[in-house]
């Protein structure tokens, strides 16, 4: 792990909040997998080609905010003080970019439309600490009780239009690529909770795009999507398997990286690695935060360095 890590010791959370206190131990997971990463991170950046560069993001999932009692497992109110744990780290590690996959804030039952909006201006502002370009992937919470515009004029991406939900960026001459599976199946974008979870689609137009962008890029892609790519059931985008085939034919993308299930998972289907991430929301206190550093190599391996709950893990080059 870069030394600069030692910058976010003794971080706490703004006044109003829980003072949480870390150290640079407690950002590291203990078990030996964990460290073996660590090493052939620090081992692959050594051997690093001339001229090229590892590139280096961060990603947090699933914070759904929102000033609410605790349900179940999902601590509402420790989202800030979690996000910010995340943001200082980040800051500290120089990452080249931070992105969060979605389901980024909740709300009350019953919801009131002006509440759930300054809870997602909350939790921006905390997203906005970061010291480089940030974004954001719509997950279904995002539209459980306002639109699309509504989201996206408070959640700044850097450098894209705010009408934009799905759209790529380049960083060092990785490509990037943010889906947006938020649509119903009639093609109509979820609105105001006016949907089915469990119904989540990338439509024809966004289909068509994605072919026509991974055509144009110049150098191995990165996806990110809050819905899952990699199966059948609830928590998958119910036309993945056509998304994956578009994904297979360009022969440029790496890795997939999702949010919305909550435990986790991972899989390689065709060469390209799926990694989802644990949420941010699940369990109370610092010690069952989730977010991660991924680190993508010349030679096209990428590490995924898991922090608090966060798997770490090798997604080595097929």
């Amino acid at each position: 792990m870069n030394k600069n890590a030692s910058k976010a010791n003794n971080y706490r959370a703004a006044s109003g909040r829980q003072n949480w206190v870390i150290t640079r131990r407690a950002f590291l997971k203990s078990s030996a997998a964990s460290l073996a990463v660590s090493s052939l991170s620090c081992a692959l950046r050594s051997s690093s080609n001339a001229g090229s560069r590892t590139r280096r993001f961060g990603i947090v999932t699933d914070c759904h905010y929102a000033d609410a009692e605790a349900a179940g497992t999902r601590f509402y109110r420790q989202s800030p003080d979690k996000l910010a744990e995340c943001v200082e780290l980040m800051n500290a590690e120089k990452v080249d970019f931070l992105i969060e996959l979605g389901d980024f804030k909740d709300q009350n039952t019953p919801p009131v439309e002006q509440k759930t909006l300054s809870y997602l201006e909350a939790i921006e502002e905390v997203f906005q600490k970061f010291h480089g370009p940030a974004y954001h992937v719509l997950g279904n919470h995002d539209l459980d009780s306002i639109s699309k515009e509504q989201f996206l004029t408070r959640a700044e991406n850097t450098n894209i239009d705010s009408d934009r939900s799905y759209y790529s960026f380049d960083v060092n001459r990785l490509h990037c690529i943010v889906l947006d599976a938020n649509y119903r199946g009639d093609g109509a974008d979820c609105d105001h909770g006016n949907f089915d979870w469990t119904d989540a689609n990338v439509p024809t137009a966004e289909l068509a795009w994605l072919v026509q962008d991974l055509a144009a890029a110049s150098g191995p892609v990165i996806v990110f999507t809050h819905q899952l790519l990699d199966g059948i059931g609830s928590v998958y985008v119910k036309n993945a398997d056509q998304v994956r085939q578009i994904l297979q034919a360009s022969g440029r993308v790496l890795a997939v990286f999702q949010g919305h299930h909550h435990p986790g998972s991972y899989s390689n289907i065709a060469g390209i690695h799926y990694y989802t991430l644990k949420a941010l929301v699940e369990g109370t206190g610092p010690e069952n935060n989730s977010y991660a550093i991924a680190e993508v190599h010349p030679d096209g391996t990428i590490i995924v360095t898991g922090y608090r709950r966060a798997e770490s893990k090798q997604l080595a080059r097929n």
